[in-house]
């Protein structure tokens, strides 16, 4: 699987994007101007960018299309899998040709999205229907929508923390550093498993917002905050943890040869016990689980070890924004694939993540998190365009993994400097680019 940036993009993510993508191709006559008004009576053929390559390759995607079709006889949906995702499709829109649907890359500052991609309606109406509308929303018009939600957490291998006699979920870093110490004296496994190498997993740490002061706007926050990596806020908090585990030897012994691919039987059998992803990966280790000839119920997933007035704290989030190419030719062709994703498929509970559909169940996955009493709530997005136009021009990179790659640098001793300096660093450039405008 690759998967690129915050989160990455997921099954329905992929899906979504395949219903906007593709019908930019040069020469013929304009769909759009002779299109259906009614999405359902759409026909034609559209392009899905995606960075899924292996549910291309392993026919997954062609079977969902499949089942699109059986009510859209009149639409082909195509898959274009780009393994370096963010970095291409970046390129590819310096030009018109960038798929009919497509995931937005994640640097690409919202207010940019009219420029690039069509109004799916008013977000007056579409946030009746659909939670995480803000991440796609510029003035009062929605550019994007999410297939589904997901909460960050650590994902863990239950019987190696049994072994080494932790039982209960962490309620803070320290305990949490104690509980890995543990797992590496009593079962000699890696405690955490950073995934340096492929980067994107430690851009993950990012969806720790929110989750340990327990604020709904503390990404918004970002956009207003002169030093983001003050003590106490969510960003010292979670990188501070990051660093404190490096620092005490208890992630792998060369993080420069990391596999992701490989991270999921590691976990499975056991050799090393932890890493920090969103909840869509979820039902990816309890797969490799079962391949391993384990039980799948081995597969944990536990809140970020802090809590406020004694709870803990899930800010939900979306994954990748999916949009349709507003050059594309088959416009209504492309909506007609992003309705269907996610009002009629099962995407969303196939990949175990929170659908976007306003009232629908929380996926299976996330029960226990349900049972224990952790605190549920939708993660502003209202200033995320801002926040993503201060980071591009601070070249500080939140959703970016270099930024937290030196980090893990740092407290390997493989670069030099310290945590205090760093952050001080960090705040410098984020500073300066509120003081120039963002």
């Amino acid at each position: 699987m690759q998967r690129k940036a915050l989160a990455g993009a997921t099954l329905a993510a992929v899906l979504l994007t395949a219903a906007c993508g593709g019908g930019t191709s040069a020469g013929g006559p304009s769909a759009s101007a002779s299109a259906p008004t009614d999405p359902a009576k759409a026909t034609g053929e559209i392009t899905v960018l995606t960075n899924r390559t292996d549910m291309v390759t392993d026919g997954t995607l062609a079977k969902y299309a499949a089942e699109f079709n059986k009510t859209h006889p009149g639409i082909t949906v195509k898959f274009d899998g780009i393994t370096d995702y963010e970095g291409e499709v970046k390129i590819r829109m310096n030009t018109e040709n960038y798929g009919d649907v497509l995931l937005i890359p994640s640097t690409v500052s919202r207010d940019d999205y009219p420029k690039f991609f069509s109004s799916l309606g008013p977000a007056a109406e579409l946030s009746k229907k659909y939670q995480f509308t803000e991440k796609g929303t510029v003035d009062g018009t929605v550019y994007g929508l999410t297939s589904f939600g997901v909460v960050n957490g650590f994902v863990y291998n239950k019987d190696l923390w049994a072994k080494a006699g932790v039982t209960e979920w962490p309620k803070t870093p320290a305990e949490f550093l104690t509980a890995l110490q543990a797992v590496k004296d009593k079962t000699g496994a890696i405690p955490y498993y950073t995934n340096y190498k492929d980067g994107w997993p430690l851009s993950g740490w990012q969806g720790a917002m929110g989750a340990i002061t327990c604020d709904p706007k503390a990404n918004d926050k970002l956009a207003t905050s002169r030093d983001p990596w003050a003590a106490g806020s969510d960003l010292n908090v979670s990188d501070t943890l990051l660093f404190d585990i490096v620092s005490r030897k208890l992630s792998e012994p060369d993080p420069t040869t990391t596999n992701w691919e490989d991270s999921k039987s590691l976990l499975a059998n056991g050799k090393i016990s932890s890493m920090f992803l969103g909840s869509w990966s979820i039902v990816q280790m309890r797969a490799a689980a079962e391949k391993a000839g384990k039980s799948p119920d081995s597969i944990g997933y536990m809140p970020f070890p802090a809590q406020v007035n004694g709870k803990f704290c899930a800010p939900t989030t979306p994954d990748y924004v999916y949009a349709i190419n507003k050059h594309s030719q088959n416009q209504q062709a492309a909506r007609a694939w992003l309705d269907w994703v996610l009002d009629k498929s099962t995407f969303a509970a196939d990949v175990q993540g929170i659908s976007s559909v306003r009232g629908a169940p929380l996926p299976t996955a996330l029960k226990p998190f349900e049972a224990a009493g952790v605190e549920f709530f939708e993660l502003s997005q209202a200033d995320s365009g801002k926040v993503t136009t201060i980071d591009n021009a601070a070249e500080v990179g939140l959703t970016k993994p270099e930024y937290r790659q030196k980090l893990v640098d740092i407290a390997r001793g493989a670069a030099k400097g310290d945590l205090a300096g760093a952050f001080r660093e960090l705040a410098g450039k984020w500073a300066e680019a509120m003081a120039l405008g963002g």
